[in-house]
């Protein structure tokens, strides 16, 4: 079984538990990353699936935070996506690996070429639920080539790990809705999201191993911002496109 047939959601338990438990060998570096970063397989029996692996290890230490903690910020942005139903993030754990503990997620298969940038004109439908969920999870690094097109046309975000500060970071080159009113069902998603982030919520229990106290709380708070003011924000202050912007 080939992961094409799991990026259509087909067996989720048995890739969740491929990319948790299957051996992982590595193919290589990936280039153009600022971390460590490796193009894998992991292997159980029949079933296989293309990797990639950030080992915790190889991450370059930033002054704004904590080291060792990027990989698990990675996890933590599936948590989020799944919460919410949207499916933006690729299957993504934490486990151990040939270079140590590190982020293993699905690889997908996508043309290189293709970015935000050269696809934003034909209005993908995701990309609405994109710049929703980096406004959520404060996302400082919203580069054009960090949200990929697979062959079947589905638009995907990657690269996570620094996301979730508990102070404002929100660095994105999708400002195309600044100011304006977020969709319904955004809005509904981002209710039902709301009791799961409470104390007891079950997202706040399951991002209790990948992120501080501080940090889930002002998940939760940007969260009620949202809802309250039922919009995208605008441009803060300072420096709010990442560089490079793609």
């Amino acid at each position: 079984m080939r992961s094409s047939a799991f990026r259509r959601h087909e067996n989720r338990n048995r890739l969740l538990k491929l990319l948790q438990e299957g051996e992982l060998s590595l193919e290589g570096l990936l280039p153009w990353s600022s971390n460590y970063t490796f193009l894998g397989t992991v292997r159980d029996g029949e079933l296989q699936a293309l990797v990639v692996y950030k080992p915790t290890r190889g991450e370059r230490p930033l002054w704004d935070f904590p080291p060792g903690t990027l990989a698990k910020r990675e996890v933590a942005a599936w948590l989020v996506s799944e919460a919410l139903g949207w499916g933006l993030v690729p299957p993504t754990v934490y486990r151990d690996g040939p270079y140590g503990p590190g982020m293993v997620q699905l690889f997908i298969e996508h043309d290189p070429d293709e970015h935000f940038f050269t696809f934003r004109d034909q209005n993908p439908p995701e990309i609405p639920y994109i710049a929703a969920f980096d406004v959520l999870v404060n996302n400082a690094d919203r580069k054009s080539g960090h949200c990929l097109r697979d062959p079947s046309g589905r638009i995907w975000c990657i690269d996570h790990g620094i996301c979730f500060h508990a102070e404002p970071k929100l660095r994105t080159v999708i400002w195309d809705f600044a100011g304006q009113p977020l969709p319904p069902d955004i809005v509904a998603d981002l209710e039902r999201l709301r009791p799961q982030l409470e104390p007891g919520g079950a997202l706040r229990e399951a991002l209790a191993a990948y992120l501080s106290p501080e940090e889930i709380e002002a998940l939760r708070q940007r969260l009620e911002d949202l809802l309250r003011t039922k919009r995208y924000p605008l441009p803060g202050p300072g420096r709010h496109v990442p560089w490079p912007p793609v």
